[in-house]
């Protein structure tokens, strides 16, 4: 398909993927803020406590990408069943990815109480593990009640309504920013609890949020007709293992990539301190920039997912396209903003100038890889709608860990090119990655949609597998 011979319909996709992707990525913005919050309270608290937030936050986000990507299975499996009337079946599927969430989140609390235990052993600066240590220990009772709100935001997600997801995303920081402002610095007759203090406050965001998604589940008109608390079954091990078949493969892709910039930051903490603070300074306005296009990837995951349920062959690949357009817009505004406000926008974060000139220049770094970071998302989300994640998972291994972090360790340690040279690692294996998917995923979108279709005109029973 050219989306240039059907611009009437190319222009409508356009806008029906921007006004689901705005919300979504407001949405991821609001988690991205967390970290910004986080990043700007303990910067302001003392460079010691940066370094150790910027390490515990790596440690607590490597692990969590796994169920965070594992559970994104459910988005386009209710968009499929909604794309092809069957919206009774959304209810059932929910509440078995419930029980798939308790069960990751239980996991994830064990890794993360043991995870400080690995600090001294991986080389960090003995003044930071001890912050490190309270933040992940902190945070970790909040783990449970982000894998189940996961469930809640992507079962909304699925269903082109991705309003709540932007509205209690920022009413988590209305909780986040003044209580770990206060638990940081010890305030109103409180300890001072320095790293630790953000910890708990991000936590009590976690379960705050829960609450208020769960709420409007129940409240809400939109989704009554699913039936999501009539009542409950046991584990269906047979659904679960379907959500794992096809969720555990994103989940590795998911962890693939956020793995490199994480490992990376905990290559950096083995500089130093001053390293370390201007490298979370720079990944976190990276990170910012980065929730608008994962936005996009999102929408475009569900708008490929219900072609799909259609049989609509053309409206696949127009969506992909769609979100192309509206990515490379995005990110070319995100390398602008970075090359010509770098230093300004350092300054929100910190006063000190050593830490801020490197974290200025760090930017300049960040802004080569926007457009391979929009692409690449994009590709991986469009995939994901279309169930082929398993060959995207190999090909994100070779692009991350094959070429991204032996170029980034390389220049960066091997050669000393400090933190400059590990962002050079994260472009190249950004760049890579968006070659292959883009490929993959241009390739599947024939294939895919005319196995389906000919299983419709065949009469038979419609089940979609996996593109690989």
């Amino acid at each position: 398909m050219n989306p240039s011979a059907d611009s009437p319909r190319f222009a409508d996709e356009v806008r029906q993927s921007a006004r689901l992707a705005a919300p979504l990525a407001a949405g991821h913005l609001s988690h991205g803020l967390v970290a910004f919050v986080d990043t700007v309270v303990a910067g302001r608290h003392g460079t010691t406590t940066l370094a150790a937030v910027a390490v515990g936050t790596a440690l607590f986000w490597l692990p969590m990408m796994l169920p965070m990507g594992t559970l994104m299975a459910l988005p386009p499996s209710v968009s499929q069943l909604d794309g092809a009337r069957r919206r009774r079946e959304i209810g059932p599927l929910w509440r078995q990815s419930l029980w798939l969430a308790l069960g990751l989140g239980a996991l994830l609390f064990a890794l993360v109480t043991v995870l400080p235990l690995m600090l001294g052993p991986m080389g960090i600066a003995a003044d930071i593990i001890p912050g490190a240590t309270g933040f992940l220990h902190a945070i970790r009772w909040g783990i449970p009640a982000f894998t189940v709100y996961l469930c809640m935001r992507y079962l909304s997600d699925g269903l082109h309504w991705s309003l709540p997801t932007m509205l209690i995303g920022f009413g988590g920081l209305l909780l986040l920013a003044p209580g770990g402002y206060v638990l940081t610095n010890g305030l109103f007759g409180l300890p001072e609890m320095g790293a630790a203090g953000l910890g708990w406050a991000s936590a009590a965001m976690f379960w705050g949020q829960l609450l208020a998604f769960a709420l409007y589940l129940r409240l809400s008109p939109r989704f009554a007709d699913l039936g999501l608390y009539a009542h409950w079954e046991r584990p269906q091990w047979a659904t679960i293992r379907g959500l794992l078949g096809r969720g555990l493969p994103i989940g590795v892709t998911i962890t693939m990539e956020g793995s490199l910039f994480i490992v990376t930051a905990l290559l950096i903490g083995r500089l130093g301190e001053v390293p370390v603070a201007a490298h979370q300074i720079a990944i976190n306005v990276a990170s910012l920039c980065f929730m608008i296009p994962f936005g996009v990837a999102e929408a475009t995951t569900v708008r490929v997912g219900h072609a799909l349920g259609r049989g609509d062959r053309d409206g696949i690949r127009r969506a992909y396209f769609a979100g192309l357009a509206l990515v490379l817009g995005t990110q070319a505004l995100s390398a602008l903003v970075m090359l010509l406000g770098n230093h300004a926008i350092v300054g929100l974060y910190t006063g000190d100038a050593v830490v801020g000139a490197l974290a200025a220049s760090l930017l300049l770094y960040a802004a080569l890889f926007q457009f391979p970071d929009g692409v690449q998302v994009l590709s991986a989300g469009a995939l994901r709608g279309l169930n082929d994640t398993r060959v995207p998972m190999w090909l994100a291994a070779l692009a991350y860990w094959g070429i991204g972090m032996p170029v980034g360790a390389g220049l960066g340690l091997a050669l000393g090119w400090g933190p400059r040279g590990m962002w050079l690692g994260l472009t190249a294996g950004l760049s890579v990655a968006a070659v292959l998917l883009a490929r993959r995923f241009l390739r599947s979108s024939l294939r895919v949609p005319i196995v389906l279709q000919a299983r419709i005109e065949g009469g038979s029973s419609v089940t979609v597998t996996d593109a690989a």
